[in-house]
């Protein structure tokens, strides 16, 4: 039976102008088969989905690390994007899994659309 792990997953929105980004940035910082990777529209705007997107991670892969990646100019969110509602979006994201997984890494940003990664505390 193959290894079937890996360290983290990495849960993105799947709007096509950042996926240069998205892609450079996942090759500076994980290795070859390190991860998993969730794309969805909105990225963690549907909380419960990105949620099991984390548990089925886990339970499968049993990964360590959670990486939220949310965007500047999204479309799934409309005029209520702003950088606030981005931040928080995140963070509650972030709370709610290190509530069920106090185990788990997470780290959250929003991508601007300079393709620079701001961390989101």
């Amino acid at each position: 039976m193959s290894d079937h792990s890996c360290d983290s997953v990495v849960i993105t929105c799947i709007d096509f102008r950042f996926q240069d980004y998205i892609n450079k940035w996942i090759a500076e910082n994980f290795p070859v088969r390190s991860f998993d990777r969730v794309a969805l529209a909105g990225g963690v705007f549907d909380s419960d989905y990105v949620f099991k997107q984390v548990e089925i991670s886990k339970r499968l892969h049993h990964i360590k690390k959670v990486v939220l990646i949310n965007h500047e100019d999204c479309g799934a969110y409309g005029e209520a994007g702003t950088a606030e509602k981005h931040a928080e979006d995140l963070q509650n994201a972030a709370a709610k899994i290190k509530e069920q997984y106090p185990d788990l890494e997470i780290k959250a940003y929003c991508l601007l659309l300079d393709g620079t990664f701001k961390s989101i505390p």
